[in-house]
């Protein structure tokens, strides 16, 4: 069985976190070959739960909280072969626990939209995006 986890984003060998959003499809979403981008992204998340079996990274979900009102999960990605088998719903768990009082809250990949209803999510017809500047 996995085991998710609390970790530093700093910490995580950003090569393997790479691999992991390829073999996940997350990396065609995610600056991925951009490796100074992708390192600051994991060390500006202050809220990082992984996923492993056996020592390999299975599953991320790299979030952004204040732990008290909000928690955005920027990113969930479980590897391909891992996927159907309840890791993603383990590391949204996770995350919930870490922040208990804060609502969860994302924007879905298109392929995922049917998944979060299934697991307890509300869609929220009012979000908001605006691109970055580069």
């Amino acid at each position: 069985m996995w085991k998710c986890e609390p970790v530093v984003g700093a910490s995580l060998d950003v090569a393997e976190v790479t691999a992991l959003y390829r073999a996940s499809t997350l990396g065609e979403r995610r600056p991925v070959d951009d490796v100074e981008r992708f390192t600051r992204m994991l060390a500006g998340a202050n809220l990082v739960i992984t996923a492993r079996l056996d020592g390999r990274l299975i599953g991320i979900a790299r979030s952004v909280t204040d732990g008290a009102y909000a928690t955005y999960l920027s990113d969930i990605a479980v590897d391909a072969g891992f996927q159907r088998r309840g890791v993603g719903r383990d590391l949204i768990r996770a995350t919930r626990e870490a922040a208990p009082q804060a609502k969860l809250i994302l924007l879905a990949a298109p392929a995922a939209v049917e998944y979060y209803p299934h697991i307890g999510f509300d869609r929220h017809e009012s979000a908001w995006t605006l691109d970055s500047l580069v």
